[in-house]
């Protein structure tokens, strides 16, 4: 197992240790370069973007998803995409503990994906827990959503939400922190 499913398991890694050096600085490096030329390039060039963003993100920009630069994606191997997921400009991504989103979600501008934390005893070790936004959700402009956190299906996220707890499927949740307060039919 290499250190991206240990982290996805829960192990804790010192930044300085060899194997984390290794195999997460590789990929941050690998997305750092395809990523600056993703977002040097002219919007006019759709299909530039998309074949850059297909190298940064393993042939997963199909079946109608997109993703508008600038972005920034630290580990873009980590990052799981159904069918027909958009994202406006500005999108974060923290990846290393995987991020897996499902068909059909749209995310509005600015929007932060944190997979990643730090041991407050110990700043150089680092834990990650996965993210999960599930089936048609709906993440407002400029929502962060933090280590751990699943968007449940056609669950709807407003604008400037920081999300530190499971939204549940068909539900509305605002506020910092996100809150739910609406249930859909």
């Amino acid at each position: 197992m290499g250190v991206f499913e240990d982290l996805r398991a829960g192990q804790a890694y010192d930044i300085h240790d060899t194997a984390y050096l290794e195999e997460v600085h590789g990929e941050i490096d690998r997305s750092d370069d395809l990523q600056f030329e993703i977002n040097a390039t002219k919007p006019s060039d759709r299909k530039r973007i998309v074949d850059l963003e297909n190298a940064l993100l393993h042939g997963q920009m199909k079946d109608g998803t997109f993703f508008t630069p600038p972005m920034h994606i630290d580990t873009g191997s980590r990052v799981f995409l159904g069918k027909n997921v958009y994202a406006n400009h500005g999108l974060t991504m923290m990846a290393a503990g995987t991020i897996t989103i499902d068909d059909g979600v749209m995310m509005g501008p600015e929007v932060g994906f944190f997979t990643v934390n730090h041991e407050p005893k110990n700043i150089r070790t680092i834990m990650a827990k996965e993210i999960h936004i599930k089936r048609n959700a709906w993440i407002g402009a400029r929502v962060s959503i933090l280590p751990g956190v699943t968007i449940g299906e056609n669950a709807i996220v407003g604008t400037g939400a920081v999300v530190t707890k499971d939204v549940p499927d068909n539900t509305v949740a605002v506020g910092v922190p996100a809150r739910v307060v609406k249930t859909m039919d």
